[in-house]
């Protein structure tokens, strides 16, 4: 599945792109600089327009802190939401209440909760930090982690019934831009990532919807092979 980083800071702007995009990406990713500009805003305009939202706010905080922003973000019908593992598992474990309690409180399903490992723009991932930080996603029960595909031998050791979420994929000769650990998207299937985020090497082409096309076909052309 892709996942489409909508890494704008006009929501109009974003819609209209999402919408073009929509035959290839299914979840819509409601970053930092979107949601500064728009809030849940972004995510009840995305998901009116048939996305699961990921809502890629990478929550860091006291527990108490974590859970009381999660409890709010719970309420506004994201699909999954991000907080960091650094916190550790007490934080993890808060948000992950915050967000089953503020869906129960607005009638929605709750967010699946996402823990962050090492971002990918990290050129060092030690294996140690990986497993403790997969570990406190698995124990404090999160749905999934955010890694880089070269880290998944290490988290899927460590929590194996987790979802995979890989972003900083990138065709092969693509520039990697700001990341440091990038693999191919046909490479971060192969690995077994479950959720492929993709952004500038689509949102920045000046054809956008050619460079999707071509991201799906490879991630289609590697399940293939991995069935």
């Amino acid at each position: 599945m892709l996942a489409l980083a909508l890494d704008l800071a006009d929501l109009d702007e974003a819609r209209s792109l999402a919408a073009r995009l929509a035959p290839w990406f299914a979840v819509a990713k409601v970053g930092l600089e979107l949601f500064a500009a728009a809030g849940t805003d972004a995510v009840r305009a995305l998901a009116s327009g048939g996305f699961e939202v990921f809502l890629d706010v990478k929550l860091h905080d006291i527990p108490e802190t974590v859970a009381r922003a999660s409890r709010v973000l719970g309420r506004s019908g994201a699909r999954y939401v991000t907080l960091h593992a650094s916190g550790g598992e007490a934080m993890l474990a808060a948000g992950v209440s915050g967000l089953v309690a503020g869906a129960a409180e607005a009638g929605v399903s709750p967010p699946v909760a996402l823990a962050v490992t090492v971002l990918t723009s990290e050129r060092d991932a030690p294996a140690d930090v990986l497993g403790a930080r997969a570990s406190a996603a698995r124990d404090a029960g999160c749905g999934g982690v955010v890694c880089a595909a070269v880290d998944l031998p290490v988290v899927r050791e460590l929590a194996p019934g987790l979802l995979a979420v890989v972003p900083g994929t990138r065709p092969a000769g693509s520039s990697v831009h700001d990341q440091a650990r990038v693999t191919t998207p046909g490479e971060a299937v192969a690995a077994g990532a479950g959720l492929l985020v993709v952004g500038r090497v689509v949102t920045r082409s000046g054809r956008p919807e050619e460079a999707a096309a071509a991201v799906a076909a490879e991630v289609g052309a590697s399940l293939g092979r991995r069935a």
